[in-house]
């Protein structure tokens, strides 16, 4: 072992490299004077020094040009990759007319139904003309206006939110309680809705498009979306309730029948309900037709979407391959 200290007790500098036998050596460096010291090998040979870039102090290296740019820029506008996934409107036939109130609906104006007012009221121009038609169409090529502004289709944007409690499933709230849109507000500038709705105090997934044609299409009932519950009652249920449900019950003339019923816990408090029914609180409404309270309700799953690795209150943009899959009605 190699002492660091002389007889007088100071202590020495420790040379950098040692081996038995051999005197130590420090590692190569360049003098005060600017002058380098020889690099040695493990044989004690001397070998060439790298040479040495002079420049002024604090002064930084140039970096050589990178074929590819280096680290790419950041967006200067509203979207950034990392942070945001925005879709491109896909490729429409130039030649197909479109209805007036869809084409003024996915360009953000406003609803289909807000924008039969807004053609009764004379404030849409088709190419100059007033138009006043509820059956209008239009092509995507005609310059189309709004109090005499010009109307560009929107680029498409999905949005998958883990709903919180006492939120809101709407888009403006007259009693002003906190919404949805309050916290995906700064997720784009794009008008976008809640496909279909959660009670107040349900959570779970949520999806927000811009996109009506399929929002259409995930909440008519005929296409057989599967939702995923996760439901928590006041008592356990009885196996002649859990007979009842599984055979199916009538709710506004129709009788709704879920498509798996489990118990993933030890309790029967606690239920896994697969549903594709799209009425209105059904699940809570089915639990109180058997004489139960539904104390806790998450949709864990909803049209092949899942919250995970989505917080309580958090959200995030879908990807290209989700997109597709509900696109094709993969649900």
């Amino acid at each position: 072992m190699y002492n660091n200290s002389n007889n007088d007790g100071e202590r020495r500098p420790r040379p950098r490299f040692h081996r038995e036998g051999a005197e130590p050596v420090g590692r190569p460096h360049f003098t005060r004077d600017g002058e380098s010291r020889p690099r040695f090998s493990r044989d004690g040979e001397s070998r060439p020094q790298r040479p040495h870039t002079e420049r002024p102090f604090g002064e930084r290296a140039e970096r050589p040009n990178r074929p590819f740019g280096g680290k790419p820029k950041r967006n200067n506008g509203l979207y950034s990759g990392h942070k945001q996934q925005v879709y491109r409107e896909q490729h429409e036939d130039p030649t197909k007319p479109v209805r007036l109130n869809k084409y003024l609906a996915n360009a953000g104006i406003c609803s289909r139904r807000e924008a039969d007012d807004f053609i009764q009221a004379g404030v849409i121009t088709v190419n100059g003309e007033t138009v006043d038609n509820l059956g209008a169409k239009v092509l995507p090529t005609d310059d189309v206006r709004f109090h005499g502004q010009p109307v560009r289709r929107e680029r498409k944007v999905y949005i998958l939110l883990n709903k919180p409690k006492n939120t809101v499933t709407t888009t403006d709230d007259p009693q002003e309680r906190h919404t949805v849109i309050d916290i995906v507000r700064s997720a784009c500038a794009e008008r976008i809705y809640p496909v279909g709705r959660l009670d107040r105090n349900t959570t779970g997934v949520l999806l927000l498009t811009n996109d009506g044609d399929l929002a259409a299409k995930l909440t008519h009932p005929k296409f057989h979306k599967k939702k995923i519950y996760a439901v928590t009652l006041d008592r356990e249920l009885d196996e002649v309730d859990e007979a009842i449900l599984r055979a199916g019950v009538v709710l506004d003339d129709e009788r709704v029948i879920p498509d798996a019923l489990e118990f993933p816990k030890a309790d029967r408090r606690h239920i896994g309900l697969e549903i594709h029914s799209g009425q209105n609180r059904v699940v809570r409404r089915m639990f109180e037709k058997v004489g139960y309270k539904v104390v806790n309700l998450d949709r864990v799953s909803f049209a092949g979407l899942t919250k995970k690795n989505v917080g309580r209150g958090k959200w995030r943009f879908l990807t290209p391959k989700e997109v597709a899959f509900l696109q094709m009605g993969q649900f």
